[in-house]
């Protein structure tokens, strides 16, 4: 069987997505100061003049991990369907959590540094908003127009919380109760 996107190591892939989780491993580990092509290179076991060919610079690496992140954590949370099944979607949130922690620590990385580079801080406000927008969607689905883009905002930003508890070590069944019991919130 062949092995998901979502769950391959830094060195595996092709070219670009095999850098791109590559950077997401570093930066997990060491923080974007950590960050150089060297560290790139070595986890993807690469020479480091692919990661400029492919990328350029390391601002250029760090906005398409980045792109990349964003769509990985709405696809393995599965928030697009939030508000089919209570259960699945508790499932899957924990099953990111346990399986997909450095995404999370990388966004959370970025979100960090965004306040020290403000040249970052529109990819953060759009990290926000496409989280915010996709659940948005998935609720609209379920409750139609009654549900707003306030409430997503404020129920992408409980689960936000959660997932940040969830990456500093958190115990997953606290995570687990309390996601459920913001899906009853939310869908009551």
């Amino acid at each position: 069987m062949a092995q998901s996107a979502s769950k391959r190591g830094p060195g595996d892939g092709s070219g670009r997505e095999a850098l791109i989780r590559a950077t997401i491993s570093v930066v997990a580990a060491k923080g974007l100061r950590g960050l150089t092509f060297r560290a790139v290179a070595e986890a993807a076991g690469v020479n480091n003049s692919l990661i400029a060919h492919y990328f350029g610079s390391r601002d250029a690496l760090i906005e398409e991990a980045l792109d990349w992140t964003i769509q990985q954590s709405i696809i393995d949370s599965h928030l697009f369907e939030f508000a089919k099944s209570k259960e699945a979607y508790v499932a899957n949130l924990l099953n990111m959590l346990q399986s997909e922690p450095e995404q999370e620590i990388f966004q959370y990385e970025m979100l960090l540094e965004s306040r020290r580079r403000p040249d970052l801080a529109p990819k953060v406000l759009e990290l926000y908003a496409r989280f915010s927008r996709t659940l948005l969607d998935a609720l609209r689905v379920a409750q139609g127009t009654a549900f707003n883009e306030d409430r997503a905002v404020y129920t992408f930003a409980a689960l936000d919380g959660l997932v940040l508890q969830g990456v500093a070590g958190a115990d997953l069944t606290m995570i687990e109760r309390a996601v459920g019991q913001l899906w009853d919130d939310v869908m009551a």
